[in-house]
């Protein structure tokens, strides 16, 4: 397997996999082709959210957080270990907009690579990031 393209996957790019067909399909799509990475913070993060998301449409949280799981099959989780020495940059980076983030943009510096994301906290940091709708053209190399 020869990876051309990583990206680095915000919180919310994960729920999106868990909830719909789109993301999940670009996964699936460019899985033997790109690397995708998420801390582990992102993951849970996804598993807090979802089941208030879910509510009461979904079935109890259990199954709705085994698709969480699942998604593990395409992003692996990177610990802060890996990216730790890049906190003080990526706080630098998203402080003014959520520094809750830092994780995210500390794992992109880490890996040296874009962040795949629908949060606007990220644009103007000096990180490239691609939304759902352009990330193909990334991954694609077009």
């Amino acid at each position: 397997m020869i990876i051309r393209k990583a990206l680095v996957l915000d919180a919310n790019i994960l729920i999106r996999a868990v909830l719909g067909r789109r993301v999940r399909g670009i996964l699936k799509k460019y899985y033997e082709t790109a690397k995708f990475d998420s801390p582990e913070t992102c993951f849970e993060e996804a598993a807090e959210h979802l089941p208030v998301i879910v509510g009461d449409a979904g079935a109890g949280e259990a199954p709705i957080l085994e698709v969480l799981d699942g998604i593990r099959d395409f992003v692996e989780s990177v610990d802060q270990s890996l990216y730790g020495r890049f906190e003080i940059l990526g706080r630098r980076r998203v402080s003014s907009r959520d520094p809750d983030d830092w994780q995210v943009a500390a794992a992109a510096l880490a890996l040296q690579c874009p962040i795949w994301t629908e949060d606007k906290d990220f644009f103007g940091s000096g990180i490239a990031t691609w939304t759902t709708d352009r990330v193909e053209l990334f991954l694609s190399g077009e």
